[in-house]
């Protein structure tokens, strides 16, 4: 099925502000995805010769052109094929999209669907206490923590894939000045630099320099080795730029505001799910935060984010977990008239 033959189904979420567009490809109609496991339909998806922000074009990479693009998305929509997982062991596994293509880990998207799992009845879920939704993502097996009270859900808690540092103090020159930016892999790579050193804040004002800001360091860091992963290149190159900014600590551990830049310009709502892996990574080897404390996390909106460090080992890296709400804002289902002149959208 092709979003142009019928109408393609949805449930639409937003996790702290940040939405997340749901695709069951099963119940959608849609083909299935070709792979053994979700990293393998990642790669289908992206096609060969693609990259995760320049995927080939084919019918299912038409349905995602389709559910972003405006006037049914927009630049900052972001969403996900719901997919087999890789084993028993899982609920489901997902492929997370965006206005450019595909990535290998969403935090957000993570906290979305865990909910989504619940309010459909596709995993069981008392009326109070937590529950354990199980999914695989391109990067690995990610949990998250249904809270629920009352028969609501109240909260969702995500347990992401290790989180390890990748460099430091890397120089990178820009059009504001040069900065020294911190790089860490948590699910997808990112590089941090603090907004201050190019003599910004992070606000909405600020916003266009700030994403200009993002772009440049994402582009002068394309080969830079702290960005390799030892899992190969879908997990490899930096994903998302994140500036960061100190605010009063609290009596849980430091508090920061960020905003994330990632694709090709794109601005992540929240406080970023993953990246809050990464800050974290990056946090506990400067002896920042340990075990028992809590980092606030800010986003450009306001909304806000809780992470901390598991006391759990891993030799692949810190094992993290980040705390947010995500609430559904509706159900679609999406159509292309053949006379619309527009097509499958536009971007601006």
């Amino acid at each position: 099925m092709s979003a142009e033959a019928a109408a393609v189904r949805t449930a639409d979420y937003h996790t702290a502000g940040e939405p997340f567009r749901i695709v069951d490809t099963s119940g959608a109609g849609l083909p299935p995805v070709p792979g053994d496991t979700v990293a393998e339909r990642c790669a289908t998806a992206i096609g060969p010769g693609g990259s995760g922000t320049a995927p080939r074009r084919s019918p299912l990479d038409d349905v995602r052109r389709f559910l972003v693009q405006e006037p049914r998305g927009h630049a900052g929509m972001y969403g996900g094929f719901v997919v087999p997982p890789d084993d028993d062991g899982a609920h489901f596994g997902v492929l997370f999209w965006h206005k450019d293509g595909y990535s290998t880990a969403c935090g957000h998207g993570t906290m979305a669907l865990g909910a989504w799992a619940v309010d459909t009845g596709r995993v069981a879920a008392p009326d109070d206490g937590d529950v354990q939704v199980r999914i695989d993502v391109p990067s690995g097996r990610v949990a998250a923590a249904v809270h629920r009270a009352g028969g609501r859900t109240t909260g969702v808690t995500f347990r992401n894939v290790p989180a390890r540092v990748g460099a430091r103090k890397v120089p990178v020159a820009t059009t504001l000045g040069l900065a020294e930016v911190d790089i860490a892999h948590a699910g997808a790579c990112y590089a941090s630099v603090a907004a201050r050193d190019l003599g910004l804040e992070v606000t909405r004002a600020a916003l266009p320099e700030l994403v200009r800001a993002g772009q440049e360091i994402r582009a002068a860091l394309a080969t830079h080795p702290g960005t390799w992963h030892p899992g190969g290149p879908l997990l490899s190159g930096v994903y998302g730029v994140i500036l960061h900014e100190e605010l009063p600590g609290t009596a849980f551990g430091p508090h920061q505001r960020n905003v994330t830049v990632f694709a090709d310009g794109q601005i992540d709502r929240s406080p970023c799910g993953s990246g809050t892996s990464a800050r974290l990574a990056l946090l506990a080897e400067d002896g920042r935060i340990g075990a028992g404390e809590d980092l606030l996390h800010e986003s450009v909106v306001g909304t806000v984010f809780t992470g901390r460090v598991v006391p759990v080992g891993s030799p692949d890296g810190l094992v993290t977990e980040v705390t947010g709400t995500a609430y559904r804002t509706g159900e679609h289902a999406f159509f292309r008239d053949p006379q619309d002149a527009l097509g499958a959208g536009f971007l601006l």
